[in-house]
């Protein structure tokens, strides 16, 4: 980790230095995420776990998937399942994943890309590993975002956005101590590729040993800041963070974070997850694949899944051939 980044890092635009009387946003809380299994046994730490759904908004969910070597024959993935209501940002930093959907949708993420979909009104999906990697083995590691949809768009058409590693936007922290992939939403003023139905800012951030970075955050915006791997400290008064944590911020300009002089050999730099989005500030009814805002709408997403109206599975791809 990281799969994208730059031979020199001086080379890229700048982040612009907050101004020194621009607030920092406190830490309110760091939780640790517990580790369990997903889909077919792949490990999982549930990021957002024991976090007030308020202080998330607009994201629901969060799984960090790995980071896991594989042994040959070990890959797994999930088995078909429906979603409906909300978006799932799917980014794998390394190692490969494959996406089939019941809409014909499909492709193929690996090394720093993004697959963004919009469940919308509801579709049946599944993500495995592809065969190449099931019978060799090797290095997976990645996330899994849920982001809430407002109830106006809750049921708008599925939707997909396939975000290449080499497309994210590359930032330097003005003292080339952090490096910066603006995912979607916008840092300073640099936009990422990712065309969001809710407003939010999704940034990647790997910090040198020893370095701090001040970054500007929108005001209007939550902040979330998740350790993917390293250990460092986050907020003015350098609250330590650590691989698996979640710091909740609250307001202000600026997220201040710092990464200790010493690393773990695995994790080289401390490496940031960060995430902001406007509230919706509705009512969230969720219970496993769906996202609505009634219980009422709730039991007509599972209606409509028993019935067959999310999309039926398609025949299996040719046996000895990778999706692509």
């Amino acid at each position: 980790m990281p799969a994208v980044t730059v031979d020199n890092i001086l080379t890229l635009p700048r982040v612009a230095t907050p101004q020194a009387t621009a607030p920092s946003r406190p830490v309110l809380a760091v939780t640790t995420a517990p580790q369990g299994f997903e889909g077919e046994g792949f490990p999982v730490r549930r990021a957002f776990a024991g976090v007030d759904l308020a202080a998330l908004d607009p994201f629901i969910h969060m799984d960090q998937m790995g980071e896991v070597e594989y042994a040959p024959g070990e890959p797994k993935g999930t088995s078909w399942h429906p979603h409906r209501g909300f978006e799932t940002v799917t980014y794998i930093i390394d190692g490969t994943f494959v996406h089939r959907d019941s809409h014909g949708g499909g492709g193929q993420i690996t090394d720093g890309d993004t697959q963004w979909m919009t469940a919308g009104s509801g579709l049946l999906h599944i993500e495995t590993p592809p065969e190449s990697l099931v019978l060799s083995g090797g290095l997976f590691h990645g996330l899994q975002l849920w982001v809430n949809l407002p109830s106006t768009m809750k049921m708008s058409p599925p939707r997909y956005q396939d975000i290449r590693g080499g497309e994210v936007a590359l930032l330097s922290s003005p003292d080339g101590g952090a490096l910066l992939r603006v995912i979607a939403g916008e840092l300073d003023g640099h936009a990422g590729p990712g065309i969001t139905h809710t407003p939010i800012s999704i940034v990647h951030a790997t910090v040198a040993p020893g370095a701090r970075v001040r970054l500007p955050w929108n005001p209007g915006y939550n902040a979330l800041v998740y350790a993917l791997g390293g250990r460092g400290t986050v907020g003015a008064d350098r609250r330590p963070l650590r691989m698996g944590q979640l710091a909740v911020l609250g307001a202000g300009d600026v997220i201040e974070v710092g990464a200790d002089d010493s690393q773990e050999s695995r994790s080289p730099s401390l490496d940031l997850y960060i995430m902001g989005g406007r509230p919706i500030r509705e009512p969230v009814a969720a219970y496993g694949p769906f996202v609505m805002n009634t219980r009422a709408e709730l039991m007509t997403a599972f209606e409509d899944f028993q019935a067959g109206r999310l999309g039926t599975i398609p025949s299996e791809p040719h046996p000895g051939h990778d999706v692509l």
